[in-house]
């Protein structure tokens, strides 16, 4: 399956722990009286940049779904602002490709488990998208914190968490269900260098959990190479 803004519907990294804390607060009386300097020398760390999809990369991972049992190869490249993802192949239990095609969003699954499928299936064609439009909605991401993804190789990631949410947009108590979300974990020095991302909701109608991910052993700014599918209809313009 793909991920919310690259995936079935217009479009995984490790589960997050939750932590929880008790903070026992003193009494007012007792509380100590911080320096006046202290607290307005206080600073907030500005907040990074948020993740973008550059134009030209490559790279390649795992892509997981442990409910499932599946780990599979995953790569993914981009030349001159079109994009292919690819999970699996044709030995895998799972085969898929995603695609961001001369500012078209395509995705064809070969193999899925327990889904009959023919391997020479015309792919969905999704419309128009293109990294542009992935890279504007990633704008809106929220900025979780900077975190260490631990593996044979530590990496110092910034955190965010993008959703789309269907219902009211007001706050309080309205009418709103989640329709995906992904966490997605890009290097702390350059957010166009992708490493992990963890995706959930209604675009992974396949999966019994709703949720996949993906995490990349290489991330590199060279140019890769994308395939568009002969069952893909090519764009018009």
């Amino acid at each position: 399956m793909a991920a919310t803004w690259l995936g079935r519907t217009l479009t995984a990294a490790a589960a997050a722990g939750l932590i929880a804390a008790t903070v026992i607060t003193p009494g007012l009386a007792d509380a100590p009286q911080l320096p006046r300097t202290t607290l307005a020398s206080a600073t907030v760390p500005p907040r990074p940049r948020p993740p973008r999809l550059p134009a030209n990369f490559r790279g390649k991972g795992r892509y997981i779904v442990r409910d499932l049992g599946v780990n599979v190869p995953f790569t993914w490249q981009g030349s001159r602002g079109n994009s292919q993802m690819i999970a699996g192949g044709p030995q895998y239990r799972i085969w898929f490709t995603n695609l961001i095609y001369r500012n078209t969003l395509y995705t064809v699954t070969y193999k899925w488990p327990g889904i009959p499928l023919n391997p020479n299936r015309r792919c969905d064609n999704a419309g128009a998208f293109s990294r542009q439009d992935l890279n504007n909605g990633l704008r809106t991401a929220r900025f979780v914190g900077p975190e260490i993804l631990q593996g044979n190789r530590n990496r110092h990631v910034d955190h965010w968490r993008l959703g789309v949410v269907a219902g009211s947009t007001r706050p309080g108590k309205h009418f709103r269900f989640p329709l995906a979300l992904a966490d997605i974990y890009v290097d702390q020095k350059d957010p166009g260098q992708w490493w992990q991302v963890l995706q959930f909701g209604l675009q992974n109608l396949y999966d019994p959990q709703l949720d996949e991910w993906f995490t990349m052993t290489t991330f590199s700014h060279r140019p890769g190479t994308v395939t568009l599918p002969p069952t893909c209809p090519r764009p018009t313009s």
